[in-house]
């Protein structure tokens, strides 16, 4: 089940990078990345890795998320600069979708790997203190906490100097309240995901996760 996990993590990565070049809006106040409505559910996912695999297991997701991130940018830039055939008329418009600002994308890297690695050391410290108890707490501690870094980090960096300064905190404010509220929505699911992997262990006769993990210690 780790492998299904790693893989829809790798994979709402990537598609949320694709995506992010569209903005829509939520009424007339909050401005968002088409990316938002994917990458939300990224976090869960590395919290239900950490919950039943261990926080090493859930650092090795965050680092092939991270290297596979790398891979897509270099291939996607091969993709761009390749010459494009006579009956392609359409190479501008592929440019412009698939390629970001440098700026933009060293931000969505930087604030990746703080974010998701803070995101599994706070999911971790709060599963030795309550064990298997108190999953709803350490899920929104973790994620509503590590959001908040991951969209302060991505805004400032990518949008500091081009746009006026009372507008960084706006869009960090803005953004930040749709990912808190997406946090507590997206609780059940992972509850239903931890749920799900225990009880397919269980019926599968596989052997039982090390006490280390279920404490949080491994």
């Amino acid at each position: 089940m780790n492998a299904y996990l790693n893989g829809m993590f790798v994979g709402l990565l990537i598609l949320s990078n694709i995506i992010s070049v569209k903005l829509f809006h939520i009424g007339d106040a909050i401005v968002l990345p088409a990316a938002a409505i994917i990458y939300i559910f990224t976090y869960p996912l590395v919290d239900v890795t950490v919950e039943v695999y261990g926080k090493k297991a859930g650092r090795a997701t965050v680092q092939a998320g991270f290297l596979t991130q790398i891979l897509a940018l270099v291939f996607i830039v091969a993709a761009i600069h390749l010459p494009a055939a006579p009956s392609f008329q359409h190479q501008d418009a592929f440019k412009t979708i698939l390629s970001g600002s440098f700026r933009v994308v060293l931000a969505s890297l930087i604030s990746y790997w703080v974010s998701q690695n803070l995101d599994v050391f706070v999911f971790h410290k709060l599963k030795i203190r309550h064990g298997r108890k108190k999953l709803w707490l350490r899920n929104n501690a973790s994620t509503m906490f590590s959001q908040l870094i991951d969209t302060s980090i991505f805004i400032v960096i990518a949008f500091y100097g081009t746009v006026p300064a009372g507008m960084i905190g706006t869009l960090i404010l803005t953004q930040y309240i749709f990912k808190f509220a997406a946090s507590i929505i997206m609780t059940p699911v992972v509850y239903l995901l931890v749920g799900l992997i225990r009880k397919t262990r269980s019926e599968n006769g596989l052997q039982t996760i090390p006490e280390a993990v279920e404490k949080g210690n491994a």
